[in-house]
């Protein structure tokens, strides 16, 4: 409802809703009707199948989805059955001619990945470089050109693109476009020209923190389909983290929750580059990781080879460096889920590589600090790798889409 004066400058009055702002609400229900009952790849939601969804009729469905349908939206994916009797419907889908462009700036890579509405990452790029120190300008020039390969990709697959998320690792203001605070790439108070890397996309490019993507993706692609409530630990240069209650995120009031890198393990431990001391960065960061393990410098990428391999090789070195980032990571997820209420825990980013060796001395931290808060079978490792940020990124991006169908005009 609404509220309307009346022709004498009288009280108000209720009227109803404008027909147009119940129509765009229609659109965005049918849209998740069909977005949401996806899960089963073998059959498609029909234009009956919304209408029971939604509580609308099926004249109402059947009107909202040639609309989308026009914009690009949905697809039809063919006759489906329910069983033996009956005439079968048309069964109805995301549409894979539309898609979204999820990208990471880390501190040693630049990645971008082009996901189409279905859910599918139809492509994925990757650049190693070294960003720490480099000007946010550079930085985003070299991404322009990693997203235009992607752009190039989606073009030649007739594709179009309709937005897309860019996670990056640090505290971020997302209606800004402004990083706030990124240590690993020596970044502060930073506006980011997000408009140049999808210029033609109706839907721009939103900022999002790189831990709360990866989280998002675990969420979505991952073990959010066990665990509603966790806490997402994401290892790379420094060490993110992201809170899921519920089955959604939480990010705060000011989107800086979960920032367990920089939960402190021990007081009298070295400086960090937040500014504090003791941070669990300085134990659980690739850095510490490596120097602890004593391998060479060089690129992260043939580092973490080394470390693996001296891992299967049974090496003390690197043996000891990894349960030792272990356990401080049970000290900060013992302390987190006892101020959250959390039951899981699960381990991203580099630590998925050293899954078999961290996971058992995480598990030992949280029985030692944490006992019986979360057992040793809700210690998970993500099986997403490197691309969990890209994914929560653009995933993030798609859900833009969702939310604000209305905003497409029809496809020409």
């Amino acid at each position: 409802m609404s509220l309307e004066k009346n022709a004498d400058g009288g009280a108000a009055r209720p009227v109803p809703a404008r027909v147009e702002d119940v129509r765009r609400g229609n659109l965005v229900r049918v849209l998740a009707a069909i977005a949401q009952a996806r899960t089963d790849p073998q059959r498609h939601p029909t234009r009956a199948d919304v209408a029971s969804l939604t509580g609308l009729t099926k004249a109402s469905v059947s009107s909202l989805v040639a609309e989308l349908a026009d914009s690009g939206l949905v697809m039809e994916s063919g006759a489906t059955r329910d069983g033996e009797r009956g005439r079968p419907g048309v069964g109805l889908k995301l549409s894979t001619n539309r898609g979204v462009v999820g990208m990471e700036i880390n501190v040693d890579y630049i990645s971008a990945g082009l996901l189409d509405l279905g859910g599918t990452l139809r492509a994925d790029k990757t650049l190693e470089c070294g960003n720490r120190g480099r000007s946010p300008e550079s930085v985003m020039a070299l991404l322009a050109g990693l997203v235009s390969e992607v752009a190039s990709d989606a073009a030649a697959a007739g594709i179009e693109i309709l937005g897309g998320g860019l996670a990056v690792p640090g505290l971020v203001e997302t209606a800004s476009g402004t990083v706030s605070s990124a240590p690993n790439l020596q970044w502060h108070n930073v506006a980011l020209g997000l408009g140049g890397l999808l210029p033609d996309a109706p839907l721009g490019t939103a900022l999002y923190n790189e831990a709360n993507c990866a989280a998002l993706a675990e969420l979505w692609y991952g073990h959010g389909l066990d665990f509603r409530d966790y806490l997402f630990v994401s290892g790379e240069v420094g060490v993110g983290g992201g809170l899921v209650i519920g089955s959604r995120l939480f990010a705060g009031p000011h989107g800086q929750a979960g920032e367990v890198g920089h939960v402190v393990v021990d007081p009298s431990g070295p400086d960090c580059s937040c500014g504090g001391r003791g941070c669990l960065e300085t134990f659980a960061g690739q850095e510490a990781i490596f120097a602890e393990a004593g391998i060479p410098a060089g690129t992260a990428s043939a580092r973490l080879e080394q470390l693996e391999e001296r891992l299967g090789a049974g090496n003390t070195a690197a043996t000891s460096a990894v349960a030792r980032a272990g356990r401080y990571l049970g000290i900060a997820a013992a302390s987190t889920a006892r101020l959250m209420d959390l039951s899981a825990v699960v381990l991203g980013g580099h630590f998925t590589r050293m899954g078999p060796w961290i996971a058992p001395a995480v598990v030992r931290g949280l029985a030692e600090y944490a006992p019986g808060l979360v057992s040793p079978g809700r210690v998970a490792v993500s099986e997403l790798g490197q691309s969990a940020a890209l994914l929560g990124a653009a995933g993030s991006a798609l859900r833009s889409v969702l939310a604000a169908p209305y905003s497409l005009a029809p496809a020409g």
